[in-house]
This record gives structure tokens, C-alpha cells and sequence, in this order.
């Protein structure tokens, strides 16, 4: 029996008796084996509790009955989701949900019970954040931007799914919140170097302490971290390629070894000169190994520092900053070499798909959706060609 009514009388002080009906649902058994039930009521009359019965009994067989709970946001990310979703998500992906999370979410919503959570009351906290997300105290900052904002409103969406696994929820209410949508028409330009800028740019760092690095980054579109995370045994000579299996991530300014971002390894082909530099790199390396004695590439790492640990990403980053300023050229970040490499690929008339292999991309679709503002110049450079070879074969 799913459930059934329970009639309980109440006697006053005064003497006077009062009548409540109420309904019990069966809801399944504990982990125990222990039968549980939830009590609902009370109610006036007998009729009332058998039509309320009769509506969450459906929902038990249903699947969606869902007893209230009293469990605060803030409860649930900090007791139970943040130490279950460690276990499941990469490092610096969950250090950046649950950075952003006890930062912008759960001082303006933690006290609000899941339950009580509604679309508006996202939609009051994503106005919140673009309007004063970055004051601090009686600091003027501003707002937090809008693609920051919808990149918040994803893991609010992922904890409260997680939530209805859980059974505390039956629908997810960010699924009918309005984060801030980009307005296209003022949206920032990817910054990017045409091919001009990146020659200088490797022509001016040889035989800097990174150049090599350098050279990999902009010959490959390859994340800062899977370089850093390269072992000699990825190195394929043979081939001519490099095995991508791993990774370094900062996570709290620590150094950790994960995978790459998709979690999926993958092989990029590299150019001559990029082979003969590596090639020049691992005789240093056993010169290296004969000055600090035979443990010195026990890790394997490709790139080290002296004292055989690895590189740390942010260091290789505000390294690059440095050197861009010694330099006439326009000024990126790091990770925008990848862009480079991606934006000058595909005008070079790089196929979309091996752009996107080379990346590590899930699938095409995405790079061309990322990639969308190369795609104007490569149609007009497509209509003259094609114009070129119909009127030149007309007699």
C-alpha cells in the first residue's frame, strides 16, 4: 500500500475535542531495509485526506512525489554536493564551481531552502551580480560581465539538477530562469595575431628560455597546460607527432596532473622545424641529467624546472606577458596563440575538421560556431576562386 488515512483526536485543556485526518505515504525503504513513511495533514475532514491521498499516491508510482524539505542551499552545496562532485569533476573545474559558488551564489541565496528556490529569484541574483558582482566592501568596481554571469547561471543549473538525482527536487528551476544573453552586436572580438605578428613574434624569442615552448603553443593550437604536461615518451619522431594524454592545472596556486579538457587524449602532427627544435631540447636535457645525476628525468617531463618539477602555468603565463611587451606587437594573452593558430589555419584553407581535431574540439560545429568571424574573408576569397575556374575553362 502506497498510502492510506490516519485519523488522530486532539483533547484541549478545556475539554474540547478536535478531529484531524491525515495521510501517510509509503515511500519506499531506507538503506537499512527499514520501511519509511512521511506524514501529510492535517486536514479537517475525511474527504480532504482522501483526495490528498489519492494525489501523492499517483506521484509515488509516478516518480514524482516530493516530500518538503527544509535543506538550505547553502546546506546542500556545502554538506553533500561539493564533497560528491570532487569525485566526479576535474580539479580546477570543481575548485572553479565551488570558488564561484561561495563567492556570488550562496552569500545572496544560501539561506533560501532549495524548494523555494523560483526562476525570479535567479533572475534577482543574475541582475545582482552584472550590476555590483565585483564590489568589495566600499570598492567602485562594478559589475560582473555577462558571459561571467551565464557561466554562473550553468552551475546553478548543474547543482540543482544534481539535486533532483538526489530526490529534493522535481524540476529545475534555472531551466526557466533569463540569464543576460550577449548582445551580439557589441560582443568583443576574440583577440588573435595574423600570421605576420606571430613570424616576429618566434622570430624574436630565439633562444629564450621558452622558446620552444613558445614554437609548440603557436604550431599547434595546444592549451598551455597539455604543453606543460607533456612527457618525452608523447614525442613520436617517427611519426612526426605528439600524443596529448596529459595536462597541468593550477588549482589555489598548486600544481596537479590531470587529463586534458575533454577527457580525451589525442595526436597532433607537428612540422620539421618544430622536431629538429625538440629533438635539440632532449640533448639538453641529457646534458642536464649528466650534471644532476640519473634521477633527473625520472618524471619524464618534457619541459622542467631545475629542480625537475614542473612549470608552473600561471609563471609560464605572466612570462609571456613580459615578452610581448619587449616587442612592437599587439598585445594577447597566452591562451590567445591558440586562436592565432586556429584563425590562421583556417585562412590558410585548413579544413574546418582537421582545425577542430587539432584543437581537441568535441566536434566541428563548435569550432565553426567559435570561429565564425574567419568564415566572411574565406567566403569571399571561395566566390572568387570558383568564379576564376568556371570562366576559365569557357571557350
Amino acid at each position: 500500500m502506497k498510502g492510506h488515512i490516519r485519523k488522530r483526536v486532539w483533547i484541549a485543556k478545556n475539554g474540547k475535542s478536535s478531529t484531524k485526518w491525515y495521510v501517510v505515504i509509503d515511500v519506499g525503504r531506507s538503506i537499512d531495509g527499514k520501511r519509511q513513511q512521511k506524514w501529510h495533514g492535517g486536514f479537517s475532514s475525511r474527504k480532504n485526506a482522501e483526495l490528498a491521498c489519492s494525489k501523492l499516491t499517483c506521484q509515488v508510482i509516478e516518480g514524482q512525489y516530493l516530500y518538503k524539505s527544509k535543506i538550505t542551499l547553502n546546506e546542500w552545496v556545502l554538506e553533500t554536493w561539493a564533497p560528491q562532485a570532487k569525485l566526479r569533476l576535474k580539479e580546477n573545474t570543481w575548485d572553479s564551481y565551488t570558488r564561484n559558488l561561495k563567492l556570488h551564489v550562496l552569500p545572496r541565496l544560501g539561506h533560501i531552502t532549495l524548494q523555494n528556490l523560483t526562476p525570479i529569484i535567479l533572475n534577482e541574483l543574475y541582475g545582482e551580480l552584472h550590476m555590483n558582482g565585483n564590489r568589495r566592501g566600499h570598492d567602485p568596481v562594478g559589475g560582473l560581465d555577462i558571459i561571467t554571469v551565464r557561466y554562473i547561471h550553468a552551475i546553478i543549473h548543474k547543482v540543482l539538477e544534481d539535486a533532483i538525482d538526489a530526490g529534493l527536487l522535481n524540476i529545475n528551476v534555472a531551466q526557466r530562469a533569463k540569464p543576460p544573453r550577449v548582445n551580439k552586436r557589441f560582443k568583443k572580438e576574440m583577440a588573435c595575431w595574423d600570421e605576420t605578428s606571430l613570424a616576429t613574434f618566434l622570430k624574436c624569442v630565439r633562444g629564450s628560455q621558452y622558446e620552444l615552448i613558445w614554437r609548440i603553443l603557436a604550431m599547434t593550437g595546444m592549451r598551455r597546460g597539455e604543453v606543460l604536461g607533456l612527457r618525452i615518451g608523447d614525442i613520436d619522431f617517427t611519426q612526426k607527432q605528439i600524443s596529448i594524454k596529459h595536462t597541468i592545472v593550477s588549482v589555489n596556486y598548486i600544481i596537479l596532473s590531470s587529463t586534458p579538457k575533454t577527457h580525451r587524449s589525442r595526436v597532433v602532427n607537428l612540422d620539421d622545424e618544430t622536431l629538429s627544435m625538440i629533438k635539440k631540447h632532449l640533448i639538453g636535457l641529457e646534458k642536464a641529467e649528466e650534471k644532476w645525476g640519473s634521477g633527473y628525468l625520472q618524471n619524464d617531463l618534457l619541459f622542467r624546472q631545475i629542480d625537475d618539477g614542473p612549470i608552473h602555468p600561471d609563471k609560464l603565463s605572466k612570462t609571456f606577458e613580459k615578452e610581448i611587451q619587449k616587442y612592437d606587437l599587439p598585445v594577447i594573452r597566452l591562451h590567445d596563440l591558440r586562436h592565432t593558430h586556429a584563425t590562421v589555419a583556417l585562412k590558410a584553407g585548413i579544413p574546418i575538421k582537421v582545425v577542430s581535431e587539432r584543437l581537441g574540439h568535441e566536434n566541428p560545429a563548435f569550432t565553426l560556431k567559435r570561429y565564425a568571424h574567419v568564415i566572411p574573408g574565406m567566403q569571399a576569397d571561395a566566390a572568387a576562386k570558383f568564379a576564376n575556374l568556371v570562366d576559365s575553362t569557357v571557350v
